[in-house]
């Protein structure tokens, strides 16, 4: 889900199609075969780069204020005490370090959960009418949009159809979809700031006493 190379810092597509390695059970892409020699030398250290991507790109969209074991909140006294878990491009929060290995020892057990969680806070404010990948087709013309969880945020497709055109490049659909949210946000903070439509109050339009106005 990542658009850029975490051995070189490139973006990727621009030297040529990426180069698709493995490493700790997670599909990493390199920018060029250069980088895959450095990347395999110490993949721990670029693991560690990719991991903090992950975690970054995700975490403005996450949807749980408690913890994804115990239930526990992972704010305390105003501070965040969440202990950022990623495994298999997903960002997992935890209240502690016993919550996060359990994650570590069955992600799947949790999946199921934060993947509703996602659906039910992201579906409502969904920022695009359209499908992601066909992008002049409505959705719901094709009856209910078919609905996945990727990188921790909903993805909405016209139809079942769109999976494969979507699954061979992810990031690129992903910062599509990241800055409609954005402009939606910005479109929902800029409403609230804004004063009020003038109506009844316009002093210019009232008779203020027996002159008629000021």
């Amino acid at each position: 889900t990542l658009g850029v190379c975490p051995v070189s810092g490139e973006k990727l597509g621009s030297m040529g199609d990426p180069i698709v390695v493995s490493a700790q059970g997670s599909e990493v892409k390199l920018c060029c075969k250069g980088c895959v020699k450095t990347f395999e030398a110490d993949t721990a250290k670029y693991m560690d780069v990719v991991n903090e991507g992950i975690a970054a790109q995700q975490l403005p969209y996450y949807p749980l204020e408690t913890c994804i074991v115990s239930g526990e909140p992972l704010v305390e006294d105003g501070k965040s005490i969440a202990v950022d878990v990623v495994i298999g491009n997903r960002l997992f929060r935890t209240c502690c370090g016993g919550c996060a290995k359990k994650v570590k020892k069955d992600a799947g057990k949790f999946l199921a959960t934060l993947d509703a969680a996602v659906i039910k806070k992201q579906v409502k404010d969904y920022p695009l009418e359209t499908c992601l990948v066909r992008e002049k087709s409505k959705l719901g013309s094709m009856g209910d949009p078919y609905q996945r969880v990727v990188g921790n945020r909903l993805v909405q497709f016209c139809c079942k159809g769109c999976d494969p055109a979507f699954d061979k490049d992810p990031a690129v659909f992903l910062a599509k979809l990241d800055a409609a949210w954005v402009k939606s946000r910005k479109g929902k903070e800029k409403s609230k700031t804004e004063p009020a439509e003038r109506g009844g109050h316009d002093h210019g339009d009232h008779d203020h006493g027996k002159g008629g106005g000021y």
